[in-house]
């Protein structure tokens, strides 16, 4: 039985074949039900504008596309300290490549991977002919959240530490001197 995946709640798709010589420039925009469902998808409490400029073009070689974004959102947030509501903007830019499955490494083959690769380093496949800028926006948006927000004027509480090993340990009695003061006599 194959796991049915939900389709995105914010879907734009682009067809890979429309994208030829020239750049192809889509500014997309989601409506009030998308953002709601991005919303409850990111546990915000709610995205009030996501709107992003999407640019592909082919890379070198002409079977890539490298898709570059520049996305705005204005969302409503939880403060982590407060749990009052705390509203930001976001900004942020974004580059993805995208190529044919067949020249998409599987999941399961050996992918050389290391912490300084970028993300358009990364392929991802054209699905079914079809490049979805929506989703890739909405993925995007969820890297450039504050995964921490506080209201204006609001600091995280200082952490408690054990200041025990640092202050010198006060002079206790011993308690096995009253014990040596009982000493049996010699006999």
């Amino acid at each position: 039985m194959q796991h049915q995946v939900p389709p995105p709640e914010f879907s734009r798709t682009v067809k890979a074949d429309a994208v030829q010589r020239g750049e192809v420039v889509e500014v997309i925009e989601a409506d009030a039900a998308e953002r709601a469902a991005l919303a409850e998808r990111f546990e915000l409490e709610a995205i009030d504008r996501l709107k992003a400029t999407v640019r592909l073009k082919r890379a070198s070689g002409g079977e890539m596309i490298r898709v570059t974004g520049e996305l705005e959102a204005d969302v409503v947030q939880t403060c982590v300290v407060t749990l009052e509501s705390v509203r930001n903007t976001v900004k942020d830019g974004f580059e993805s490549l995208f190529a044919p499955p067949e020249l998409v490494p599987e999941a399961d083959e050996e992918m050389e991977f290391d912490a300084s690769m970028a993300d358009e380093d990364i392929i991802e496949p054209i699905v079914n002919g079809r490049i979805d800028i929506g989703e890739l926006t909405a993925q995007h948006l969820s890297l450039a959240l504050d995964p921490y927000p506080r209201a204006p004027g609001v600091e995280l509480p200082a952490v408690a530490f054990d200041d025990e090993e640092d202050e010198v340990e006060e002079e206790r009695p011993n308690p096995f001197a009253a014990l040596s003061k009982l000493k049996r006599p010699p006999q």
